[in-house]
């Protein structure tokens, strides 16, 4: 572990909230190029613990063999070996963690270690009748894999990549209105508590996530701008 706060103190710790399609993954690269941060998302973290055979990776690896979920005092320690990596000194981006209250607080008194603390949770909010069109109309080109939406990037040619020339295009499965519904709702459920404990807290931010891309990553560079001052 690194020796002495004056290592961790500066180092930023941003939360992105937001359900599936608002854009969460665009917006932590931008960021991460902008300011030089590292974005983590739960997955990744588990994964690479688990290839780097670390003492949580083991942990983590042989509570999935199980079939079960790993624990937040597994994921936490793995968070914890992750943050100690040169390429966080700079601080990092939370992607789907914390996902309840208890993680919340499991994350505090994590950055309380290290002499920090969640410099904004931000909620990246939408409108959920625009999101089901947003998402249940997205297409791939199967072949490329460049990105098409029925209303608003349709293919010059119907059916055909404007990028390559193949047919073969793809939608997800879970792509489908009913499914994005779905989503919303458990987004919405899981995350409200979240929202308030970082209201009570004063971490939080809102930005509206329906905007042009280009407009929403100009909010966003000025609030982390802000918060990071």
């Amino acid at each position: 572990m690194m020796d002495g706060a004056t290592t961790t103190t500066a180092a930023t710790v941003l939360i992105l909230l937001g359900p599936p399609g608002a854009g969460k993954g665009t917006q932590a690269r931008m960021l991460e190029e902008t300011f030089g941060l590292v974005q983590l998302s739960t997955g990744d973290l588990l994964r690479e613990a688990v290839a780097a055979r670390t003492d949580a990776g083991k942990a983590a690896k042989a509570v999935m063999e199980s079939g079960k979920l790993v624990s937040d005092d597994i994921v936490i320690a793995i968070l914890r070996d992750r943050l100690e990596d040169p390429d966080c000194a700079k601080g990092v981006i939370l992607d789907g963690f914390p996902r309840t209250t208890v993680q919340a607080d499991a994350l505090a008194a994590l950055l309380k270690e290290r002499g920090q603390s969640v410099n904004a949770a931000i909620s990246m909010d939408v409108d959920d009748a625009a999101m089901v069109e947003r998402i249940s109309g997205r297409f791939t080109c199967g072949h490329c894999g460049e990105g098409y939406h029925d209303t608003f990037k349709p293919s010059a040619t119907s059916g055909i990549c404007d990028k390559c020339g193949s047919s073969d295009m793809k939608r997800r499965a879970d792509d489908n209105a009913e499914t994005v519904v779905q989503r919303l709702e458990a987004y919405h459920a899981q995350t409200a508590p979240l929202i308030t404990y970082y209201e009570r807290t004063g971490a939080l931010s809102r930005i509206d996530a329906m905007k042009a891309i280009e407009e929403i990553a100009s909010n966003l560079s000025q609030l982390v701008a802000k918060v990071t001052a």
